[in-house]
């Protein structure tokens, strides 16, 4: 799994990590994404760490953003 994998050496804290991975994983369930070896999941995965980076700080709103920015849409 793709932000997991991203996040295992991450110096972020338990709630930081929390938000990213419930972000990562709402934006999988709005596009439809179960096959977590999809090379897709690895740009969503990224795409959520940076917006963090940027300073989104919601969950629901750092999915939202991932999926724009993609330019994906869901199904």
């Amino acid at each position: 799994m793709a932000i997991y994998r991203l996040l295992q050496n991450s110096p972020l804290g338990p709630e930081e990590i929390a938000i990213l991975t419930d972000a990562y994983e709402r934006t999988l369930r709005a596009l439809c994404l179960v096959d977590r070896n999809d090379p897709i999941t690895d740009l969503i995965a990224k795409k959520i760490i940076e917006l963090e980076q940027r300073g989104v700080r919601e969950a629901k709103q750092l999915s939202a953003l991932a999926i724009k920015e993609l330019g994906v849409s869901p199904p």
